[in-house]
């Protein structure tokens, strides 16, 4: 299999979205889950452009083994410099010289001709080749420049000693059969493109950076740079994850090549990645969205339950997602609620599922997602119609700032009052510990969660809570406008589920 080189500028060209600037903690971070997760080289920034970028690439080609470490130049001895004196430490340095070649940016940006172009081109690509074995160069917007300049421009630099040359859609222009064709061109028009790697890098403008990568793959790139989660400058680069997965689920359009990346690891790298950026990977991202490997319809669902690959061309796990997720709502059919009712541990009768499936169907079109805790719910009080072990009789709190606070709390418990006092770090907490005294269980509160059912100040308070109790984590709910009555009612909620379990 020949191998398609992952050129990583999530620290470069990733960080450069707007609001996803990244401290020299925080890239070493992601340089080093990069180099678990297989990246053939990592773009860890632009030294030139602050001392605090320069310094972050060099600790990054200290500390990080593995893959190449490369620094992003201009064509300016300066910027060359600044870039090899902060990957130097790698042991396995390159510098990316780059340089615009197409005629709006000779015209407006740069204000130069060809002949300049070419000169310079050729001498940054020489003066970073004194430096540094390894050497790139970029004829930035390649996909409107001239083809036979960008022919000519291409030999040129590999002449000069460039060993990788990149071939940007730096502004997401290219259409796939345009960037394949472009791609193809250089492979048969220039005379000495068999002494370097044509790589690539495509931009998202128009949604087509990772259909344009994959062509130009098709076409004979052999190095493809992108970022994960698609970051980047605008609407962002082509997507890692995406390229990394396409390739490896259609080997049969793909044939003849891979990529080194560990796909166990893509997931865990875009939570670091959107974690520390601050950037949010979208619910229906494809391959790392929360709704990747999500079904909801009916029909999707039974094909699941019958036969994975109806409705998955890809493993969850394969991407270390975990597993596929079936979500409960108005569009789910049969079969599915059957299923996650069973895996609750209740054996349904054909009466007792057409009663449930009726009463989860009501319930979805008032809830978007339907909850295990909801078909527990569903089953206690609509189906199995069980009696509340323990009920709430009445409570008395005393609390302020110069008061330790206390709780009595009365109860029916097994059809006799019982009352409990006890003192605790808030009037909750005390009202928990005299419940436990009256149920006989201390549960340890793992989740506390308040939220306003109704608006104005006499709104409806809903509290959830999980608590566990040997081993077990039992969830409960109550509702009432007092907060202190509704979290009494929650933990007791909790407390009765126990006892049925």
């Amino acid at each position: 299999m020949e191998k398609i080189i992952i050129f990583d500028t999530t620290l470069r060209d990733g960080e450069q979205s707007p609001g996803a600037s990244l401290n020299h903690a925080e890239k070493l971070e992601i340089a080093r889950q990069l180099a678990v997760l297989g990246v053939d080289v990592i773009e860890a920034g632009f030294p030139i452009s602050s001392p605090g970028d320069f310094e972050a690439v060099k600790a990054v080609a200290k500390s990080v083994k593995g893959p190449i470490i490369c620094g992003l130049a201009r064509s300016i001895e300066k910027d060359i410099d600044a870039a090899y004196n902060s990957v130097k430490y790698s042991s396995r340095p390159r510098v990316h010289v780059f340089l615009a070649t197409s005629k709006i940016h000779m015209k407006y940006k740069l204000k130069k001709a060809e002949d300049e172009i070419l000169r310079l081109a050729v001498a940054a690509v020489k003066y970073a080749r004194s430096k540094c074995p390894d050497v790139e160069f970029s004829p930035e917007d390649a996909s409107r420049t001239e083809k036979q300049f960008l022919y000519k421009v291409v030999e040129a630099v590999v002449d000069a000693g460039a060993g990788t040359v990149n071939i940007p859609d730096t502004v997401g222009y290219a259409m796939p059969f345009e960037f394949g064709e472009l791609v193809r061109g250089i492979k048969a028009n220039v005379r000495n493109v068999d002494k370097c790697v044509i790589s690539v890098h495509c931009h998202n403008d128009l949604g087509l950076g990772v259909a344009n990568s994959l062509s130009a793959v098709i076409n004979g790139a052999r190095q493809v740079e992108c970022t994960m989660n698609g970051l980047g400058e605008r609407a962002g680069n082509a997507s890692l994850e995406e390229i990394v997965m396409s390739i490896r689920t259609r080997h049969d359009a793909f044939k003849g090549v891979s990529t080194g990346v560990n796909t166990k690891e893509i997931y865990k790298t875009s939570r670091l990645v959107s974690k520390l950026t601050g950037m949010s990977v979208q619910a229906n991202k494809a391959i790392v969205g929360s709704n990747a490997f999500a079904h909801e319809s009916g029909i999707h669902q039974d094909g699941m339950l019958k036969e994975r690959t109806t409705y998955e061309i890809m493993k969850p796990e394969d991407v270390g997602f975990g597993e596929t997720k079936l979500v409960l709502g108005k569009h789910s059919g049969r079969h599915a609620v059957v299923e996650r009712f069973k895996k609750l541990g209740f054996d349904l009768k054909k009466d007792q599922i057409d009663k449930a499936f009726d009463r989860f169907k009501e319930l979805a079109d008032k809830k978007k997602e339907i909850f295990d805790e909801d078909l527990e719910t569903i089953m206690d009080e609509e189906l199995l119609k069980l009696p509340e072990k323990f009920v709430l009789a009445h409570f008395y709190i005393a609390s302020g700032d110069e008061v330790k606070p206390t709780a009595t709390v009365k109860m029916k418990a097994r059809g006799k009052a019982v009352e409990a006092t006890s003192s605790g770090d808030g009037p909750v907490d005390a009202c928990y510990k005299a419940i436990d005294k009256i149920t006989g269980t201390s549960g340890k509160l793992l989740d506390y969660q308040i939220r306003s059912v109704t608006g104005g100040k006499d709104a409806l308070g809903e509290v959830s809570v999980k608590i566990e109790v040997k081993g077990k984590v039992i969830s409960g709910r109550g509702a009432s406008t007092d907060i202190i009555e509704a979290s009494i009612k929650a933990y007791v909620n909790a407390a009765n589920k126990l006892v049925r379990k």
